[in-house]
C-alpha cells in the first residue's frame, strides 16, 4: 500500500508541474490564480498522500494549514480584481 501511495503523490506532483506551466505562461490573470489554485490543491494532496505513506502525522497539519492560506489567497484575488474594476469605472 505504501508503494502505491507514494506512486499517487509522484503523480499528482507531475499534473501539478504541468500547472506550473499554466502559471507561468497563462494568458490572464484569473488563468493564473486558477493554476495557482491547482498548484495549492495538487501539493495538498501529495503532501497528504506522502504523509500516510510514510506515517508522519504532521504531514496533515502542514497540508490543512495550506488549504487554509490557499482560500486566504483566493478571497484576496477576488477583492483585489473587484477594487480594481471600480477604480477604472
Amino acid at each position: 500500500m505504501t508503494d502505491f501511495l507514494l506512486i499517487a503523490a509522484g503523480f499528482v506532483l507531475a499534473t501539478v508541474a504541468l500547472g506550473l506551466v499554466r502559471v507561468l505562461r497563462g494568458p490572464g490573470d484569473i488563468d493564473r490564480i486558477m493554476a495557482a489554485q491547482l498548484l495549492g490543491t495538487g501539493g495538498i494532496a501529495a503532501l497528504l498522500l506522502w504523509g500516510e505513506a510514510t506515517n508522519a502525522p504532521a504531514a496533515a497539519d502542514v497540508a490543512m494549514t495550506l488549504a487554509l492560506l490557499a482560500a486566504f489567497v483566493s478571497v484576496a484575488f477576488v477583492r483585489a480584481s473587484a477594487r480594481s474594476e471600480v477604480d477604472e469605472a
